[in-house]
């Protein structure tokens, strides 16, 4: 199992250094990939009155495609959207800005797609919230064609291209794409269409329950299950011992990659990124991960 972090979007702040302090060391402690969220903008609670959703107008998030651009050229890491809300976006500007990522990183995107909560974003966005579980699946059937063929036409019910392509075309041909899931149709659109996909809960009977569907509907399309990957998640905050044993947990529920996420370390709110480094340091040694210089 590929054990790696999840940004501290909402904590590291826009100082370039910390970025680098922060990708640097994720590296050099042996973690494998530095997983990032997404979101494009936030909501102001004193316009949407009631407004109790975990992320605000105030809070930082780096674009994942222009951050895993400087990424790419700082670490060797894998980089991992989870998820990129596919629908609010286009999906020929997707297309292109995954791929520029693939080939700056020499082929370490792994593309996290999923359809997003925030009906705000897809005002803002020119994007229909209502529709946008009907349209990812064609979303993803194109990006494919875009990033395999040099000249493409297609003509689905929500996407039309006619005779163009990339270039540069990626260097993985396609780019792994995997789903964010936390609902029956979900499930079974990644294990129809996925190279993997993200559980949004914990080991347990609620888990094992998803991934039976998960396979069950790699089947039914004709796929193997045991391709499909599964990337779990899970807190740092609840101490070393409680997350070494997620580790364990997460292993034996089958899944092939694991991100340990910092934020929320502290109860009185943000931390330094020097905090966020030294509790993965901190981690890092207690599961044995072996250490490997930058670059």
């Amino acid at each position: 199992m590929e054990i790696g972090v999840v940004f501290p979007q909402t904590e590291i702040g826009a100082d370039p250094a910390a970025v680098q302090a922060y990708a640097a060391a994720v590296e050099e402690l042996g973690y494998q990939h530095i997983l990032a969220f997404d979101h494009v903008l936030g909501a102001d609670p004193s316009v949407h009155k009631g407004w109790n959703a975990p992320y605000d107008v105030d809070s930082t998030f780096h674009e994942p495609f222009v951050l895993f651009g400087y990424l790419a050229a700082i670490t060797s890491v894998e980089l991992v959207a989870g998820v990129i809300v596919l629908p609010q976006r286009q999906t020929a500007l997707v297309a292109k800005q995954a791929a520029e990522v693939d080939v700056l990183s020499q082929g370490r995107l792994r593309l996290g797609v999923g359809l997003g909560w925030n009906q705000v974003e897809y005002e803002a966005l020119g994007k229909d919230f209502t529709n946008r579980g009907r349209r990812i699946g064609e979303q993803v059937q194109l990006l494919r064609l875009l990033w395999t063929q040099r000249s493409v036409t297609f003509h689905g019910e929500y996407e039309t291209v006619t005779g163009a392509g990339l270039a540069p075309l990626p260097v993985q041909r396609p780019i792994p794409i995997w789903f964010g899931a936390q609902s029956l149709p979900a499930y079974q659109r990644a294990g129809q269409l996925g190279d993997g996909w993200f559980p949004q809960m914990q080991p347990g009977p609620a888990l094992d329950e998803a991934a039976k569907v998960v396979r069950s509907a790699a089947r039914a399309a004709g796929r193997n299950p045991s391709t499909v990957g599964m990337h779990g998640r899970t807190r740092l905050n609840r101490g070393v011992d409680a997350t070494a044993e997620a580790v364990r947990l997460w292993r034996a529920s089958g899944a092939t990659h694991l991100s340990i996420d910092t934020m929320g370390l502290e109860p009185g709110g943000p931390v330094s990124v020097d905090r966020h480094i030294a509790a993965l340091a901190e981690f890092a040694d207690a599961i044995s991960l072996p250490r490997r210089p930058a670059g």
